[in-house]
Order: structure tokens, then sequence, then C-alpha cells
């Protein structure tokens, strides 16, 4: 939907069509009335073509109304939430070229059946209001969904970190990374960076960067860790080499302009964890890991530490790398943050290829599973820090969890630190199905060092009944429970009533 007119010919057709249903007729019938071909008033009900006013005459007089009641843009109650939609920028801004639809085929289903759309269209907007669901939150969920569908690998970005490290080779220090960056930065693409901290711009203390266009510069908290300082820095670097216009400006993206922000910043953000940890050198690595049949998850924190990144680019990297290299696509990741003010436990990043895994974000006020290594690292670090016995390093645990409610089995890796600028410690994971193919790739999988665990989705579901843990009473549980019994005794009498 890219323009005006494409809007009135829509809404005039769904006009026509409306009234012609409302009175019986079919397009053959209305046809004879007016003079038109049937195939014309398909096109006109489509909104591929708008009519001529001699036409428009002879429509609105078949129909039994006036020339400016078929013009005008008012519509009916029934087609007021397509109208709504059709003035909103969301058709404008829905990747539709990234799945393969063509936004012409979305308006001719549109059209042929407005009544069921826009009840299908309220739907989708009580549930977004109920949920609280913002506009950036719908373009994440687009791109989560695009992202699953190449299992989070894209070779043409890889392609373009191969090129870019072909010019700029890496250096053999990470410490090097920040100057090797902000230099290309600065000298190819004429970029001033500065460092900011709390007393240069302290309204900016939240974020780790922000991008000024106006004079071309690239602000960079100072409190952030070099890991950090050079993803920032990476990332920057691939908004230019990916010659990207539409982005974000600050790092934590506070409000989305736009769906291609969105897309360009993961684009972006690939393209940096592309070259800062190259696929020729971390496949060796990650293929030697998975062939040792002990579980020895030091050599992974060596690993992130011989990168010079984060742990959450690490797996991030590792999930790509796992779905494209060892066909392991059947997979998900999850970031879980635990503020300091706060005990309580947010899933705040998830992504999941193949199908909906467990745990996911549906239980918005419910507890997660104390039980998960993703919680127990969490619970872990903060007693360390509030003990001054914390290291400052990452832990890294592994667990086979296993979900009593269904049998389901997964692999679990989680590597838990803290996130500067904020007090906020997270907990990265990415978890794998116990099956035979990964029982072929990971050959540590048997090593009694990974604990076994039955764990929840969450407490208020948690059919666990001895759980030393529990942040909640099985509530959701017991009322599932109930609604089954009042089922069963409805089902009973009824085969009762047959005898």
């Amino acid at each position: 939907m890219n323009t005006d007119r494409d809007k009135v010919r829509l809404i005039f057709g769904l006009k026509l069509k409306q009234l012609r249903a409302d009175q019986g007729l079919s397009t053959y019938d209305l046809a004879d009335l007016t003079g038109l071909s049937p195939s014309y008033l398909n096109e006109i009900e489509k909104g591929k073509k708008y009519p001529k006013t001699e036409k428009i005459f002879a429509i609105a007089k078949a129909l039994g109304t006036d020339y400016d009641s078929l013009v005008s843009l008012k519509v009916s109650k029934q087609l007021e939430p397509v109208v709504d939609l059709l003035n909103s920028n969301v058709l404008n801004e829905l990747p539709f070229d990234l799945f393969g639809i063509e936004p012409g085929y979305f308006l001719e289903v549109m059209a042929s059946a407005p009544a069921k759309l826009s009840a299908f269209i309220s739907t989708i907007i009580e549930i977004g209001r109920n949920y609280d669901l913002r506009v950036e939150q719908f373009y994440f969920s687009v791109l989560r969904t695009y992202q699953a569908m190449h299992d989070t690998y894209f070779d043409d970005l890889e392609q373009q970190a191969d090129a870019f490290l072909a010019q700029y080779p890496l250096p053999e220090s990470p410490a090097q990374l920040p100057a090797l960056l902000t230099g290309v930065l600065t000298t190819t693409y004429g970029c001033i960076v500065t460092p900011y901290d709390d007393a240069t711009h302290p309204a900016l203390t939240s974020l780790r960067s922000v991008y000024i266009p106006e004079s071309n510069t690239l602000l960079i908290n100072s409190r952030l860790s070099a890991e950090q300082t050079a993803f920032t820095l990476a990332r920057e670097v691939g908004y230019r080499h990916l010659h990207v216009i539409h982005r974000p400006l600050e790092s934590s993206m506070l409000a989305a302009r736009s769906f291609d922000e969105v897309l360009n910043n993961f684009r972006a953000s690939y393209f940096a964890r592309a070259v800062l940890m190259p696929r020729a050198e971390l496949m060796p690595i990650l293929t030697e890991f998975v062939a040792q049949r002990t579980w020895q998850p030091n050599r992974l924190l060596s690993t992130i530490t011989r990168f010079g990144v984060t742990p959450e680019m690490f797996l991030l990297r590792t999930m790509s790398l796992l779905a494209s290299g060892f066909g392991l696509n059947d997979l998900f990741f999850l970031r879980f943050d635990q503020p300091t003010e706060n005990q309580r436990f947010v899933l705040s990043k998830e992504l999941h290829l193949s199908r909906l895994h467990t745990p996911h974000g549906v239980a918005r006020d419910e507890h997660y599973c104390r039980r998960q290594v993703a919680l127990t690292l969490l619970n872990d670090l903060r007693t360390q820090q509030a003990t001054d016995n914390w290291n400052g390093q990452p832990a890294c645990q592994a667990q086979i969890t296993t979900y009593p409610s269904d049998g389901n089995a997964y692999f679990v890796l989680s590597i838990a630190k803290s996130s500067p600028p904020s007090t906020t410690n997270s907990s990265i994971n990415i978890g794998l199905p116990i099956t035979d193919q990964l029982r072929s790739v990971f050959a540590f999988l048997d090593d009694p060092a990974i604990p076994r665990t039955d764990v929840g989705e969450t407490c208020e579901r948690c059919p666990i009944p001895d759980c030393s843990v529990r942040a909640a009473a099985p509530v959701v549980l017991a009322r599932n429970a109930q609604v089954g019994q009042v089922l069963e005794a409805i089902e009973g009498l009824r085969t009762t009533k047959k005898l």
C-alpha cells in the first residue's frame, strides 16, 4: 500500500462489494444493471481499478445509493478496522518481500473477504492492547520470524564480513580491536568517535552508544567493557560497509521508526559478530569442542576470551553456526535478566528455530522455574556478588532438562554475566532437544558431570510436587485440572444418557 490513490481504490472496492452483497446481487447481476462487464466490476472490487465518473453514477443508481455516498471514504462499522489498517503505516512497514509475498496479493485477499478480515484485524488489535504490544515489539516479532526462516544464518552477510576481513585483518590480540575498528571508522568513513560519561552526557548513561548523523559522530559510553566497545564499533562499521541508510541512532532502540531500522540493526549486528568471530576460525573450534567425550565449559570461556566478545555475542554466533554447519536447526536462544532492584527473573530475549520450545515468553506474569540452569546460575552470581566472592568472570554451566508435563528433554548451555553499564545480571542460553541427531554431534551428552533435572515451565504450571524452590503455587495447573474434571464429568453424563 504505497499511495493514497491505492487506498482510495481499495476502499471504493470494499464498499462496492459490501453494498452488492447486502442486496444479494452477484457480479453478473450488477453487470446487467450497469452495463459494465463482470470482469471490470471484479477488478474494481479488488481495488485494482477506479471507475470514471459516469460509471460511478451508473453503479450508484443500480445499488440504490448516490454518487457522494459511494465515493466518500466513510465506511460501515464492519469495514472500519480495515480502513484503520489502511490509514496506518503498518502495511507500508510490513516486509512482504522478506516472506515472498506480493503486496498486491495481500490486498486482493483483503478485498475478497473484508468482513472476516475486519474481525480478524480487530482480534489482533485487541490482543495487542491487552498485552501492551508496542509497534517495535511487532517489528521484532517479524524479525524473529525472518531469522527463523533462515535458521538465523545469512550467507550474504558472511560474505560481506569475509570481504571486510580480507581488507582489514583482525589483530592477534582482542585488546587491539577497538583501535583497529576506530581507525576504520575515522579514516575510511570520516566518522568521529568520542567517549562520554555521566558528567558529559548524564541523560545517556543507560545507553551504550548514540550516533549523531549531522556531525557524523559516534558517542560511546566509557563504562562499556572492552568487548562491548569492540562490538559497538564493529556494528557501526557494519552500517557503513553494508551501505545502510535507515538505522537507529541509539544502541538500545527506544522507539522503532520503521521496520527497516529494526532489520538493518540486525544485519549490522550480524555483520559485527561475523567479523569479530570469523566462521573460518570459529567452526574448527566448535567442531573440536562438540567431539569431546567430556563436558568442558572452560574451553568455551577461553574461546570467548580469545575472540574478545561477550557471552551473548558468542552464543548468538554459535547458534548460527550450529544450525548451518552441523544441521542442528531445531534450537532456541533465551536471555534472562535479573535487575539488582528486583529479584524477579525477566525473559528479555528469545528466538526459536523450527518450532516453539519450552520455556517461552507467553507467561508474562508467572514465575519461571528456579530449577532451570539459567536461573540457578543467576542466583549463584547474585550471591557471589553480595558476598564479594565474584571474580568478575562469566560462569558457564550445562543442564539436561526434562519437562514432566510432556516428557520433552533439552540440552541447555547457559552463561551468566553482568551487563554494564547497568547493574543487571543476565544469563544467556541456547538449548537443543535431545535427539539422535544431537547425540551424533555432541559426544559429551552422556557425561555424568552434566546434571539431569526435572523442571517446569513456570511455577504456576509446574506438576513437580516436592519442589523446594517453588516461588508460587501451581494455580494454572490446578485450574486446568479442574476444567478437565468438569469436562470428564460432562462426558460421563453423556455416556450414561446414551446407555
